[in-house]
């Protein structure tokens, strides 16, 4: 009789319940800088500024930086990265006349900067100028100089900037890059927050505060000016010819592929695999797994848990027959029929049927002999020279068998029964029945 067995109520609601607990928890969060991110952490207004100044076309929201793809006259906007940026393909890009801006405080991009020379430092703790008299909230200024009453040293960036409200900001150490915004300080060195260097023909600008940038510090007309000064400065024209190309605009966690300049060859693309592998394991011990992937992991996991649970309270269950009304079976009961189970099994050991051979062996030659089962071997085997039962090639024969059943045997006692082939297995029988018939034919000739 088939009986159906359904999940109760209960269960079902225990079930749904599990499984919108996970999705809740699989929810991704969205990280602050993000330029489709509206909030006030967001970078939505920067993005929207460079599509009025640039229009929509010029401006590429991508989430993933394509080497390959860039030209000298684009500009690269990073804001605080969260993965490795690549020096090399950076670097190329650079030299060529390319313009890129890294404007990060506590990402990875202090890798990058290091190998320019550019290091994080801390920000004054009593800055001159701060707003609220917040030291968190420091005001940072164009670093000019003035001689005679005129102002020098300006960069373009700041043209029309007076000031930049930075938000709990670093600051930068370099050796003889060109400061853009500096913090003064009362007590303690001024520190600059912005500078920027010629690498060959290309330029690099380093901000050491992003937070300078998302919607909520946007509504200040410095930094309103500021941010649209940079994204000018990223695209206009250079000393060596016309430029106007794209801004790529990217932030916090993004991948990298291609190679600047042209298509990679196989071993390069080998080797760009492997590398974006290892920097994927080295992201995922420092930073845990990645958001899209435990999404993903999460997912998995509710998918399955409800098909388990379909299948489980759908299950038909056919009732079971009481054990005292089951039959036997072979390898349960004694007897020729309960052994011949046994070595017939396809679990039993190879060495355990050899076993078995050979006691058939020892049984069935003493029969021939004449003599009790359990005689010594060596009484077996003289007696079987001594009527010349075997010829001397199959007397050798048989001792051989014989120690090698013997091998058999001791593998077993020891708890470690050696690997016997059923081909093997089949040989031995075969010599076993060829010996005893060899023997029986002999004694009929010769009684």
């Amino acid at each position: 009789m088939l009986v159906s067995g359904r999940m109760p109520a209960r269960r079902w609601w225990l079930a749904w319940a599990t499984i919108l607990a996970a999705l809740l928890f699989a929810v991704e969060t969205r990280a602050a800088f993000e330029y489709r991110d509206e909030g006030w952490e967001g970078s939505s207004e920067l993005l929207e500024l460079a599509r009025e100044q640039l229009g929509k076309d010029r401006v590429q929201l991508v989430a993933a930086l394509d080497y390959g793809l860039l030209k000298p006259e684009d500009g690269v906007l990073i804001l605080h990265p969260q993965t490795r940026l690549d020096y090399d393909e950076l670097a190329a890009f650079l030299r060529a006349g390319g313009r890129l801006a890294l404007v990060d405080d506590h990402g990875r991009g202090a890798e990058l900067l290091a190998r320019f020379q550019i290091h994080r430092i801390n920000a004054p703790l009593r800055p001159r100028n701060a707003l609220r008299a917040n030291a968190n909230l420091a005001i940072a200024e164009p670093s000019v100089q003035v001689v005679a009453g005129i102002e020098q040293g300006r960069h373009p960036i700041v043209a029309d900037v007076d000031r930049v409200i930075t938000n709990h900001p670093t600051a930068l150490a370099h050796p003889d890059l060109t400061p853009v915004l500096k913090i003064q300080a009362v007590g303690e060195p001024d520190a600059t927050v912005a500078v920027t260097g010629i690498i060959n023909r290309g330029r690099l600008f380093a901000m050491a505060d992003p937070s300078a940038l998302i919607n909520l510090m946007l509504r200040y007309p410095g930094n309103r000016a500021f941010a649209s000064g940079l994204i000018a400065y990223l695209v206009e024209e250079d000393s060596w010819g016309p430029r106007g190309g794209r801004l790529y605009l990217l932030a916090n966690d993004f991948r990298q592929r291609g190679h600047y300049g042209g298509e990679a060859g196989l071993m390069d693309q080998a080797v760009d695999h492997a590398e974006s592998l290892l920097r994927m394991l080295h992201d995922m011990q420092d930073n845990g797994l990645p958001n899209i992937l435990a999404v993903l992991l999460a997912t998995a996991f509710v998918v399955g848990a409800s098909v388990w649970t379909v299948m489980v309270s759908s299950r038909t269950y056919r009732r079971s027959r009481p054990r005292y009304a089951t039959g036997m079976p072979l390898v349960a009961q004694a007897g020729i029929a309960g052994r011949a189970a046994v070595l017939a099994a396809p679990t039993t050991k190879g060495a355990l049927v050899v076993v078995e051979l050979k006691a058939a062996l020892e049984e069935g030659l003493a029969h021939e002999l004449g003599i009790e089962a359990g005689t010594a071997r060596a009484a077996v085997l003289a007696g079987i020279e001594e009527r010349q039962l075997l010829n001397r090639g199959k007397l050798e024969q048989l001792r051989e068998l014989l120690r090698e059943m013997d091998r058999a045997e001791a593998s077993i006692a020891a708890a470690q029964p050696v690997k016997v082939r059923p081909q093997h297995v089949q040989s031995m029988n075969r010599q076993v029945k060829e010996i005893l018939e060899e023997v029986k034919a002999s004694k009929s000739q010769h009684p």
